[in-house]
């Protein structure tokens, strides 16, 4: 099987995605993180009446043509309590901000163009109609659309819901994602290492990337290179009700990869397992009946590069996110000099600092090993360098994707 070029291998893992999963309701204190499933409209009208933007005095601007204008105050407009009368010719109503403006008011004068006694104030400067009013349904109206299904729900877009009268929200379920490392060579951390094995960290990034993402990450542990073992851990994920299983390691071409093996002889219908980039060329996607599967490689950074790439997008294609799989990448300039590129899509760990240009500048990493963590844990960013770049010098422009966002 030909390496397959990046975008053809996310396209098809997004058409393998393409049903969401299905709906919750979820109280309001509970959806932060959470993708909206359906569209929402406000139950309510925001402000629901004329509302005073200011502390001040609510006029009538007939009252007030000539200044210092003396007005005598008959009453207060708090919020949670408005006036209950009308304002009157030559009368004002104290008012405080966000309070009802009373019905005959059509102004509202701020406190420090007053001057107040116990019952008279007198007006210094001429108001204008309107000013410092907020009109009903300023923000919104009962019925206005105010939410898009699709839409991950931060502190705003859940302060906006609840302002139009939601206490509760439709949300997709959180995908499972289980996460199964596998090699005789793993051990988990804490756990004391033969001489010949070492700690496996790949389940533990990738599944901070799977929560990220929005999904609920479930530990397999680690499946040693035998063929019994590797698929119990299958059977497991199916067990665990998974909508994805994500392994990491054996999708190689030695004698010891043996994990296309093992999810083909419990029926997983495979649909790549080689793609054209770097790091992370060995990659199995497949369905195992209801059940997507990814099988990401083993180095380290690899596995961290191939979930931003590849499971970001299924997890959020799997929420219903209609921007699942959109360009994430960014311009930047680079700060260093680049050989000429292979037939694999390159990405490059990278710092990245200001430049007077506005445009971030981009340093590769002299070392670019894909076992190197510590490599991975200083970068800001991955250089996209597309198969068959040329040669790149210092300040030549290049695109990147920012990490932050990601992990």
């Amino acid at each position: 099987m030909s390496l397959l070029p990046v975008e053809e291998a996310l396209r098809r893992i997004l058409v393998s995605a393409a049903r969401p999963i299905e709906t919750e309701l979820v109280p309001l204190r509970a959806c932060h993180g959470r993708t909206l499933a359906d569209n929402l409209a406000a139950l309510r009208t925001q402000p629901p009446f004329r509302a005073s933007a200011m502390d001040g005095y609510a006029v009538r601007t007939a009252d007030v043509v000539d200044v210092p204008a003396r007005l005598r105050i008959v009453g207060r407009s708090v919020a949670g309590e408005g006036f209950s009368g009308q304002v009157g010719p030559m009368e004002a109503v104290r008012i405080f901000t966000g309070a009802p403006l009373p019905p005959g008011a059509d102004a509202v004068v701020i406190q420090e163009d007053t001057e107040a006694s116990a019952d008279e104030v007198i007006v210094r400067e001429r108001p204008i109609a309107g000013r410092h009013i907020r009109p009903a349904g300023l923000d919104f109206r009962e019925g206005d659309p105010v939410l898009a299904a699709g839409q991950r729900l931060d502190a705003s877009l859940i302060g906006l819901a609840a302002a139009a009268g939601h206490g509760q929200l439709p949300v997709r379920r959180k995908p499972r994602v289980a996460v199964l490392a596998t090699g005789n060579e793993l051990v988990r951390p804490g756990e004391p290492a033969g001489p010949d094995q070492i700690v496996a960290s790949n389940p533990f990034s990738v599944a901070a990337i799977i929560e990220r993402a929005g999904g609920e990450a479930i530990d397999l542990g680690i499946a040693r290179d035998t063929a019994p073992d590797l698929e119990r851990a299958i059977l497991a994920a199916r067990d665990a009700r998974a909508d994805l299983l994500v392994t990491l390691g054996g999708a190689s071409v030695g004698e010891h990869d043996l994990v296309r093996t093992a999810l083909a002889s419990q029926g997983m219908a495979l649909d790549f397992w080689k793609v054209a980039l770097r790091p992370g060329k060995p990659l199995i996607h497949g369905r195992l009946r209801d059940m997507l599967i990814l099988g990401l490689p083993g180095n380290p950074v690899s596995s961290i590069v191939c979930s931003i790439l590849f499971l970001v997008p299924a997890i959020r294609k799997l929420l219903g996110d209609p921007e699942a799989g959109a360009d994430a990448s960014e311009p930047a300039l680079l700060g260093r000099d680049l050989r000429a590129n292979d037939g694999r899509q390159d990405y490059l760990r990278a710092t990245l600092e200001a430049s007077p240009a506005g445009l971030p500048i981009a340093s590769a990493f002299e070392m670019q090993d894909s076992s190197m963590l510590s490599v991975m844990a200083s970068s800001d960013a991955l250089i996209i360098r597309p198969p068959h770049a040329p040669a790149a010098a210092i300040g030549d422009p290049c695109r990147i994707l920012p990490l932050e966002r990601f992990v």
